[in-house]
């Protein structure tokens, strides 16, 4: 039975990663769309979605086979534990993706509209939070998923300022308040991604410590 349960171990490891290295692309092409505004290439990232959802679904029901068939305790439980959650988050990512290039196609029809944030900048931190989550889980590093969670106070910082932005953006200029909300709303992703982002770190954790570290924050400072 262990020699079938590392199999099955084994398998989740290389199905999780193909599930996160798709979602990364969801949201590297979904973020480049809004940037370049390229609809064509946002209406691939809506079109490529059901993939994502299939290769969810199968995870899942590998992680269900393994709990039932071998029982597994200690160590190689919370790995299918966490692996059962981190392929959620990831779900939720393509999805926070597909809403993210739908908004590409309808701001790809309007004039840029400049109002003083650096969107690329925080596209591209909440890039490397979700890489980096993905990286401690290949690599088994607890301190990755802490500098993931540390990093999550940054991006909300920025959603944060975005809005004051468009708040302000909204009185001065009306004419463009669709515009706006759909900027905003991108953002507003973003910041969510960074999240699931963090619940994978979280659970890199847990699965290599045994600590549920959700809501302690103290926890996220390297030690």
């Amino acid at each position: 039975m262990a020699v079938h349960l590392l199999r099955e171990i084994e398998h989740l490891k290389k199905e999780i990663l193909m599930v996160g290295a798709m979602a990364e692309l969801s949201v590297r092409e979904a973020t480049t769309a809004i940037e370049t505004y390229d609809s064509t290439l946002a209406h691939q990232v809506i079109d490529k979605d059901v993939q994502l959802d299939q290769r969810e679904v199968d995870v899942e029901e590998a992680c269900l086979r393994a709990l039932a068939l071998h029982q597994p305790v200690a160590t190689d439980l919370r790995f299918i534990v966490a692996v059962l959650k981190i392929n959620s988050d990831l779900e939720r990512v393509g999805d926070l993706a597909v809403n993210m290039a739908e908004h590409a196609v309808f701001l790809a029809s309007r004039p840029r509209l400049d109002i003083g944030f650096d969107s690329s900048a925080m596209a591209s931190g909440v890039q490397v939070m979700l890489k980096k989550s993905l990286d401690a889980l290949v690599n088994y590093n607890v301190k990755q998923a802490q500098e993931v969670c540390a990093q999550d106070d940054e991006i909300d910082a920025m959603n944060r300022q975005m809005y004051q932005l468009v708040q302000r953006a909204v009185q001065d200029r009306p004419e463009h308040t669709e515009t706006l909300i759909h900027m905003l709303s991108v953002v507003r992703h973003l910041e969510r991604i960074a999240d699931h982002a963090t619940n994978i770190a979280e659970d890199v954790i847990y699965m290599i410590k045994g600590d549920i570290i959700r809501h302690r924050a103290e926890l996220y400072e390297s030690k």
